[in-house]
């Protein structure tokens, strides 16, 4: 039985002795056969979609630059000998990170060990390599995957970032100025004092002072809290992209600390100082302009007409500070400003359109453009009217719609040619119209103030009063 079992197995290692070479050449073959037919091959061109990119920002603007391209690893194989292969490597400027190694695929199945220690020998190849370059350029101390950063690059980089904020107190009050809206604040105290020099009470210069004070800083507050909420948006617009919040020139808590340092004394010295008529109109223009106008210029066109009550209330808050109540000549003052805020902040969005969309205003010139001109013209003509109004409350005298008759017709027809063409020339010429037209209207008014009895009477000299003698 042991004898047979020997025989069997003597036969079957001679007939496996047999096959093995020609198992052999057959995968020789096989091999030799796909190594002449590059179209098979599996490269680095099939994987080109798959390039990355290195994105990077640098001043608000992204550039993008493609991955250098590493230097060609040439390799050898000597194809006489399947079982050995030879690697001979040219040194590039940049180490690769990783081999060409499908030529030893064939050989995983068979020879592990032999594929192993080719990439063992590889990687201490690599290794001589990085060693070899870094005492070329002579820093053998760092890795050649370090860069060097120099001094000016560190410091770009550092103003790039986050840092600390510094305030310089000699730049505070030109901050606080472009904060509080200083050329916008300047005409709400004009405005105002106009109101105060048009009631028909005998002029009191302390009040008038008190109360311009007072209408001022409620307005530098009310400014101050608008530019808080439009950070993110003013970023967008050309017009406002360098107020002071929006460049970090001052921290939002030190915004809101000025306001409040502003709109508190303001509203409490309208109140306690001149009348409580005066100083909640005062409080009421501040929610109205930073609570209602502001969150309104993102929802709805509405906002212009709320914002054109908010530019009315300060003629009228000068009329209360001189006469304690409200009565028809504040009112028509009010009147007066709110026409025309219309043509002029129409003609003033309408060269702006592209500025307010980036923002995400929804103002009328962006999306209702054919209402924008319409309404300038409306209201323009609407001053003719409200002139014609002012003698019949006793405001002035019947001068006044006669000789304010030409500007009104003037910006009227100014009116007309921007809803005729609607082009930035027509638009620009009725925005610097509105500039002189408003004071202008306001002196005028002035000049033909109609003086109430009592005050006529005060202003007459002691010997020229009648003699009144008591009745028996």
């Amino acid at each position: 039985m042991n004898g047979l079992e020997g025989f069997v197995g003597v036969s079957v290692k001679q007939k496996l002795a047999r096959n093995v070479p020609r198992c052999n050449q057959i995968a020789r073959s096989l091999i030799q056969l796909h190594r002449r037919d590059p179209s098979n091959w599996l490269t680095y061109q099939h994987f080109n979609f798959l390039k990355r990119q290195y994105v990077s920002k640098n001043t608000s603007e992204l550039h993008q630059r493609a991955i250098p391209k590493q230097a060609p690893v040439l390799t050898i194989v000597d194809e006489r000998d399947d079982s050995v292969e030879r690697q001979v490597e040219q040194v590039p400027t940049i180490s690769p990170a990783a081999t060409d190694t499908g030529p030893q695929a064939e050989d995983a199945t068979h020879k592990p060990q032999d594929k192993l220690s080719i990439l063992k020998s590889t990687a201490e190849n690599a290794a001589a390599q990085n060693v070899s370059v870094s005492h070329m350029t002579g820093t053998p101390d760092e890795p050649p995957h370090v860069q060097v950063e120099t001094e000016e690059e560190k410091q770009a980089r550092l103003d790039r970032q986050w840092k600390q904020l510094k305030v310089d107190r000699a730049d505070l009050p030109d901050i606080y100025a472009r904060l509080s809206k200083i050329k916008l604040t300047a005409l709400v105290v004009t405005t105002a004092a106009a109101g105060f020099a048009m009631a028909p009470v005998p002029f009191d210069s302390v009040m008038f002072f008190v109360s311009s004070l007072g209408t001022g800083l409620a307005s530098c507050a009310a400014n101050s809290i608008n530019q808080y909420f439009e950070v993110p948006f003013d970023s967008n617009m050309n017009r406002t992209k360098n107020r002071p919040l929006v460049r970090g020139q001052i921290s939002p808590l030190h915004a809101v600390s000025f306001a409040l340092a502003c709109g508190v004394p303001g509203v409490a010295l309208l109140t306690l100082a001149v009348n409580p008529l005066t100083g909640f109109l005062g409080a009421l223009n501040i929610f109205l302009y930073t609570c209602c106008y502001t969150p309104l210029k993102r929802l709805s066109i509405t906002n212009t007409w709320v914002g054109a009550v908010v530019g009315a209330i300060p003629p009228v808050m000068g009329w209360t500070a001189a006469t304690g109540c409200l009565e028809p000549g504040a009112l028509l003052l009010g009147g007066f400003l709110y026409s025309w805020q219309f043509p002029h902040f129409n003609a003033l969005s309408w060269n702006l359109r592209e500025d307010y969309s980036r923002g995400g205003y929804r103002m009328m010139s962006v999306t209702h453009p054919a209402m924008c001109k319409r309404v300038a013209l409306r209201h323009s003509l609407g001053l003719i009217g409200l002139s014609t109004l002012a003698p019949v409350l006793d405001v002035t005298t019947w001068t006044f719609p006669i000789i304010s008759l030409p500007i009104n017709l003037y910006i009227s027809y100014l009116a007309f040619r921007f809803y005729h063409k609607g082009d930035r020339s027509s638009a620009r010429k009725l925005f610097f119209c509105s500039l002189w037209h408003l004071p202008m209207l306001l002196l005028l008014a002035l000049t033909c103030k109609k003086y109430s009895r009592n005050q006529e009477g005060a202003a007459l000299p002691p010997a020229s009063l009648p003699l009144t003698f008591p009745a028996s």
